[in-house]
């Protein structure tokens, strides 16, 4: 079901797309509101290509997975507002029970989490969802690693590793394709929301880059330091391959009357569209523990379960 989505989605984009620019690059806004530039992405036509192919790509093994729940709701952001507390729009935060706005590699090791596997203390967050004003936790959390971008020479995060994925300030479904919204059991994907029929529910699709510079845990915007690859391989900017992080949210909500938490010309909104949809990761595996999947599942090809042990070739 998650090739079928993705496929659907990849054609929709490839007739906006059009011909990819040479060369993958990322550009600041400059948006005016102070403090939520750093929010903001455009993706060139380069880009926007490379992540399509991504997200049509089949999956033939080489996979594992962490299984998580919403742990709680603030209006932080560790990466693009370190130590500020309260100043971002209100986020959905998964795995580490400790995340705040002051968070680092130290204190999120020292934590506990709602994910299985347990050695999983990274700090997942996406913006909160409403429906008719009412904020919503989702029903379950699944984020993939997957192994589509040179697999076998693939190596794990580094620990303390921090990115942001998406463009929190998009003005039209055009202006970020790593986000996808469907509804559970449906191949229809939109960039905006779906209203999800009785009898399914709302989810999306968030897909990270896979390839990392080889020095930098973070950058100024948060996101230079990785970038997508453009067809099997990684660009020699970046070229040190990493596993793909999907994550997979669904929420026990269908119909209409939906939004995101985000920002607005400069202010923290309840009511931002669908295209907006963005997401953070901050990386606190047990390194050998991260390691260990890496090897057996990613390299080796294999599709492993929470327990990072293969269950299907």
């Amino acid at each position: 079901m998650r090739r079928r989505l993705a496929a659907t989605a990849a054609a929709g984009l490839l007739l906006i797309t059009g011909a990819a620019d040479s060369g993958i690059r990322a550009v600041r806004d400059g948006h005016s509101g102070a403090g939520h530039a750093t929010h903001a992405y455009h993706f060139t036509q380069a880009q926007k290509a490379a992540i399509v192919s991504q997200a049509a790509a089949p999956l033939r093994g080489s996979e594992f997975r962490a299984d998580c729940f919403s742990s709680h709701r603030r209006p932080d952001d560790p990466i693009v507002f370190p130590g500020q507390s309260g100043r971002s729009h209100i986020h959905e935060f998964y795995g580490n029970r400790t995340a705040n706005a002051s968070s680092t590699l130290e204190s999120l090791s020292a934590g506990t989490t709602n994910c299985t596997p347990k050695t999983d203390l990274s700090s997942y967050w996406t913006p909160t969802l409403y429906k008719n004003g009412v904020p919503v936790a989702p029903e379950r959390v699944t984020v993939y690693y997957q192994g589509i971008t040179d697999r076998t020479r693939a190596v794990p995060h580094p620990r303390g590793l921090r990115y942001v994925v998406g463009n929190a300030l998009a003005t039209s479904p055009d202006d970020n394709p790593a986000a996808r919204w469907s509804c559970v059991g449906r191949p229809e994907s939109s960039r905006d929301f779906m209203t999800c029929p009785p009898g399914t529910k709302l989810e999306n699709y968030l897909d990270f880059p896979t390839c990392w510079d080889g020095v930098r845990l973070d950058s100024p915007n948060h996101r230079d330091h990785m970038a997508y690859a453009s067809g099997s391989t990684c660009p020699s900017s970046h070229p040190v391959p990493v596993p793909r992080l999907e994550l997979l949210i669904t929420w026990p909500v269908g119909g209409g009357g939906l939004s995101l938490a985000g920002t607005r010309n400069g202010a923290n909104v309840t009511t931002a569209p669908g295209y907006t949809f963005h997401g953070d990761f901050f990386n606190a595996w047990d390194s050998a523990e991260l390691r260990r999947r890496v090897t057996d599942c990613i390299n080796a090809g294999y599709i492993c379960g929470t327990d990072g042990r293969p269950i299907e070739q």
